[in-house]
């Protein structure tokens, strides 16, 4: 029973990715009707239920969308794991402030960028104007994506039968993460 569901909003809009256990207690309260099964059973000692694979809520949830998790990862992710300063790729990351915390910077999407350990050396803990550097790109907030939600959640291989219901979502296994060729659109 440590299979995954993914769980629909009315409009079947992807909400979450839940334990069968959970989408179980859903179905039999009434709140979410079952759209797709894996072909084995749950059997309880006097009964049998449907494994459950892709639900539906039988409400329409309104949820405020999401923002995007201020972390290491996302910093890079939405930098490209690209140095901000010099331009150079991979390697040995690491992540800056702009404006120095010593001098009162916050730790904020706007104030944090990727940076090389060379640019990150080289900068210390002086301000862009004294250290007469240049950033590439101006930081900023990214937007999460529709399938955001998922992607945090996703820990196991996506479903085969969930993917009618998650056009254009592909599950990307690069630098640890999981994305879709709409998981960042520009502020």
């Amino acid at each position: 029973m440590n299979r995954s569901v993914l769980v629909l909003n009315q409009n079947y809009e992807p909400l979450n990715i839940c334990s069968v256990r959970r989408a179980l207690i859903m179905l039999l309260d009434g709140k979410a009707e079952i759209l797709e099964t894996h072909p084995e059973a749950l059997r309880a000692s006097s009964r049998a239920f449907p494994w459950p694979s892709v639900i539906r809520m039988t409400y329409l949830i309104r949820r405020p969308r999401p923002r995007v998790k201020l972390t290491r990862r996302e910093i890079f992710i939405r930098d490209g794991f690209t140095c901000q300063y010099c331009g150079r790729q991979g390697g040995d990351l690491t992540i800056d402030h702009i404006n120095p915390r010593s001098l009162g910077g916050g730790h904020s999407w706007e104030n944090l960028v990727t940076a090389c350990k060379g640019c990150n050396h080289r900068k210390g803990g002086k301000t862009l104007h004294q250290c007469k550097m240049i950033l590439r790109t101006v930081p900023h907030e990214p937007r999460a994506g529709m399938y955001y939600t998922i992607e945090r959640r996703l820990d196991t291989r996506l479903d085969h039968s969930w993917e009618k219901f998650l056009p254009g979502f592909m599950p990307v296994q690069g630098h640890g993460t999981y994305g879709s060729s709409s998981r960042r659109t520009s502020a």
